[in-house]
């Protein structure tokens, strides 16, 4: 009935607003805020290793869900969940504490609208020029990039592979 008086609207930015108060509240209190990102297409075992290890290493988890836009862009395929399925799934995680979508993958403006602490990426990245060049420009803010094993023999590519070759038979 509030939410109702509220409407979705009001309710949304009691919310939103909750979440704000609730990270400047951490970062006083010396609390971990960890970001992590991904596509998060065909939700599998690989997805909630890399969550919940992030979680592990972190009081407050921030996951950033690609939009189909930027998947389109970066790996010129669409994913087979829609955005907004994708990000009710990882929310329903309860390693996740909060969803946010993914625009672009300048990660300098997710800190300064998130202010993390630790920020997740799979360690097949470790040791490219891109993540190089994080690695220095956020060790001046105190922010350190965790590199989480990838689990093997699972992800959304295999998936899509294997669904291929079903369909083809």
């Amino acid at each position: 009935m509030y939410e109702q008086s509220l409407g979705i609207c009001g309710y949304e930015f009691i919310r939103e607003l909750f979440i704000f108060v609730k990270l400047i509240l951490n970062s006083y209190l010396n609390m971990v805020i960890g970001y992590t990102t991904g596509v998060y297409d065909m939700f599998h075992i690989g997805h909630l290793n890399i969550l919940r290890r992030a979680k592990e290493q972190c009081d407050y988890l921030i996951v950033g869900v690609s939009t189909d836009e930027l998947v389109q862009h970066d790996k010129h395929k669409t994913p087979i969940i829609p955005l907004a399925e994708r990000m009710k799934i990882v929310e329903a995680i309860r390693y996740v504490d909060k969803v946010v979508p993914q625009l672009d993958k300048n990660k300098m403006a997710a800190w300064d609208k998130f202010h993390f602490n630790k920020m997740f990426v799979g360690s097949d990245w470790k040791g490219t020029e891109t993540w190089k060049h994080f690695e220095e420009q956020f060790a001046s803010l105190g922010v350190e990039i965790v590199y989480l094993d990838h689990t093997d023999g699972i992800s959304s590519t295999i998936l899509r592979e294997k669904l291929s070759n079903t369909v083809k038979k």
